[in-house]
């Protein structure tokens, strides 16, 4: 379980450091982006990054979360993710 939370750790670092979010808080699985004004370009923005940097991670965008224009930045291992392809 400790190199899993590891490897989550990694994932999300290396996120925060190349999408440089001014405002962010962490979550049991993952971060919470706020504060964006262009949410729509915010949001591609970071799916191509994670896309370019081969990272376990994946996006989740409610109505709820416009209200603070923000959205979550999950880790979800590859196992994982392909089965919810």
């Amino acid at each position: 379980m400790e190199a899993t939370n590891t490897t989550e750790k990694a994932h999300l670092q290396q996120f925060l450091s190349e999408f440089q979010p001014a405002k962010f808080k962490w979550l049991s699985k993952g971060i919470e982006v706020r504060g964006i004004v262009d949410i729509q370009r915010a949001l591609q923005e970071a799916k191509q990054l994670i896309n370019r940097l081969d990272l376990e991670l994946n996006i989740n965008h409610t109505a709820d979360m416009l209200s603070y224009r923000g959205f979550e930045v999950n880790y979800v291992p590859k196992s994982q993710s392909s089965d919810l392809d």
